[in-house]
């Protein structure tokens, strides 16, 4: 169950938890109860009572428990950087990755829409850290489908953003 829909349940229990509780604590109190408070007064216009008070808690979009479970996995990934949406893919369903299916992979990504400009350039930096590149070789490992699988585009933004 999502987090919306977790807090949205639990919160709907405790309300009606205290209102039973005030019910019962109001039904055995032995000093007489007080009357009820006026009603409060009506609204100048009627066109603005007609209009439904809006919602506190945005609405969840509805997953399945695997396309939330994909999706909390892609986005521990993604905060690790340097993952192209080749990568990611990869790693989400791979058996000796996480193993989600294709579709609840690609579900995740699509809902994290990730910047894969600055993933680039987080793998970017990784690898210089590690020295011995030029930019032919580091834009060679970002591209190549044996390396990162950034597109073309993705590892020129990266390598200009590092200076390269």
């Amino acid at each position: 169950m999502g987090f919306m829909k977790r807090h949205m349940v639990l919160t709907g229990l405790g309300l009606g938890a205290f209102a039973l509780l005030t019910i019962i604590g109001t039904g055995c109190s032995s000093s007489p109860a007080a009357p009820p408070a006026a009603p409060p007064a009506a609204p100048a216009s009627t066109a603005a009572a007609s209009v439904p008070a809006p919602s506190t808690a945005p609405a969840s979009p509805s997953m399945t428990t695997a396309q939330q479970q994909a999706v909390d996995s892609a986005q521990s990934y993604l905060s690790m950087g340097g993952f192209s949406k080749k990568g990611l893919l990869q790693q989400l369903t791979s058996s000796a990755g996480e193993g989600f299916a294709m579709s609840d992979a690609k579900f995740a990504i699509r809902y994290l829409h990730p910047d894969w400009n600055q993933q680039a350039v987080e793998s970017a930096k990784s690898y210089l850290q590690m020295g011995g590149f030029s930019r032919a070789d580091l834009y060679q490992q970002l591209t190549s489908s044996a390396g990162e699988g950034f597109t073309p585009s993705q590892a020129n933004y990266a390598l200009s953003k590092v200076g390269m």
